[in-house]
């Protein structure tokens, strides 16, 4: 046989050696071992996918998944023209976590622990998420304080994604002032939230029926000199970069994206509403008492990057205005519950931490033995097994900084979920990345990556 014919058959995927096999793979040969085959699977079908690409006057560059200009591990395979982009590939999967999946081997609420770490930027999104569709599932409602003490917590947390959007696009911009300013103020996000809720990311603290505890007494003062020291200093983002010629040129006709394709690619969010269409769910489908709130919705006709830039630093204004508003609610209507008064659901009990900031308080644990012998295994099988949903299914959507997030999940009856499912924007938005950046300039990809905000924790989950 000669060398031609061998590689014809092997591009086909067939071996037509005596030993072999019409059906092995040429890119999954077999090894025997003493335990059996192993298969070793090389780098998958890009060789093909890219053949395409094999021109003399192009070239195929490969963006990431170690550039720090794509957002962490996300690569792009770039077919060039000299430097306009003639073809763009997004290529995912490097930061795979299994987090759906490791969902179905935890109770309800421990899922919370889970799906909180998928877009990291934006954790109490996804917490909102997942615990409104259990919410739903079990046919309940959080208490009215928890729902505001919810919207107050999703607003800070809005604000400290949006910074980290100015911080990482303008490093990658080479705006490294812009990188300092965002970090600068998202620490005052992270104390807060830290201050609020015990921890400054992967709060878990949103809990299927409520929130794992009320606020700190002193967290009314304590917003509000957050609050207070936003208004002073998101002026400084409009001289340094809203007015700054270099930054605007950056970032204008760049990455344009019009509103039917942003409607055809599934896009939502900042992205959608740059495009000129004012979704945003905390308006037209209302959650958590959102509806009692005033505040606008920023849109924008030009879809380009620097129409993004300027929703998302008018969005951190608006985010502001909520905050204040549910201050002055909270206050108004007083101390209350901020768990459902339902003792199969309610885990866990209103926590008190011991001394060490560890542990439940012996005065906490003492409460839970003296009640009664059935009171103690109740709690004890509430944590270890779980609370019982009834079956069915449930999808509910919340208005990420990133767009729509929503949480389906499907129930068999039991403890534990049988599929968790989480829409998340960063996945569904990078479809845009080639219609924002082929037919550009290289250099206007990063800029156009970076008016995405992808999260790749929440891509690779």
């Amino acid at each position: 046989m000669s060398s031609t014919e061998k590689i014809s058959d092997v591009e086909t995927g067939t071996d037509t050696s005596p030993s072999g096999s019409s059906s092995q793979q040429a890119y999954a040969e077999e090894r025997r071992t003493t335990e059996g085959p192993v298969y070793t699977v090389s780098g998958g079908d890009w060789d093909d996918v890219l053949s395409d690409a094999e021109h003399d006057d192009r070239m195929v560059i490969n963006m990431g998944p170690q550039h720090p200009s794509t957002h962490g591990v996300l690569r792009l395979v770039l077919e060039m023209e000299g430097e306009t982009v003639t073809q763009l590939r997004s290529v995912i999967g490097y930061l795979h976590t299994g987090i759906e999946k490791n969902c179905e081997y935890r109770t309800w609420t421990q899922g919370v622990t889970f799906v909180t770490r998928m877009d990291y930027l934006a954790p109490l999104s996804t917490e909102m998420a997942y615990c409104l569709a259990v919410e739903k599932l079990l046919g309940i409602k959080a208490p009215p304080r928890a729902e505001l003490l919810r919207v107050l917590l999703l607003e800070i947390n809005r604000i400290g994604s949006h910074l980290v959007y100015i911080a990482t696009g303008g490093m990658e911009l080479g705006a490294t002032t812009a990188m300092t300013l965002g970090f600068r103020e998202r620490e005052e996000v992270l104390h807060l939230l830290e201050h609020l809720t015990g921890l400054r990311m992967n709060h878990a603290f949103i809990r299927p029926g409520g929130l794992a505890q009320d606020m700190p007494e002193d967290y009314q003062e304590a917003v509000s000199a957050f609050v207070k020291t936003m208004e002073e200093r998101l002026p400084l983002y409009d001289k340094l970069f809203t007015g700054q010629p270099i930054w605007r040129n950056r970032l204008k006709d760049v990455g344009f994206l019009p509103v039917d394709a942003c409607l055809s690619l599934g896009v939502t969010g900042p992205v959608l509403r740059s495009a000129g269409l004012p979704w945003d769910l905390r308006k037209t489908e209302p959650y958590s008492r959102y509806d009692e709130f005033k505040f606008d919705v920023p849109t924008s006709t030009d879809a380009d990057c620097w129409a993004r830039y300027l929703i998302r630093v008018q969005e951190m204004r608006e985010s502001l205005k909520i905050i204040k508003q549910a201050l002055k609610k909270l206050a108004d209507e007083g101390p209350g519950p901020v768990m459902v008064d339902d003792a199969k659901v309610a885990w866990p009990a209103q926590l008190s931490l011991g001394s060490d900031g560890l542990g439940n308080s012996l005065e906490h644990v003492r409460k839970i033995m003296g009640q009664s012998m059935e009171s103690l295994i109740h709690h004890f099988k509430l944590v270890t097994e779980g609370f019982k949903v009834p079956p069915g299914q449930a999808y509910v959507p919340v208005e990420s900084p990133r767009g729509e997030l929503g949480a389906h999940l499907v129930s068999d009856g039991g403890t534990r979920p049988m599929r968790v499912h989480i829409r998340e924007p960063s996945f569904v938005n990078l479809q845009s990345m080639p219609a924002m950046a082929e037919g550009g300039l290289v250099a206007d990809v990063i800029a156009a990556i970076a008016s995405i905000d992808p999260v790749m924790g929440g891509v690779d989950r």
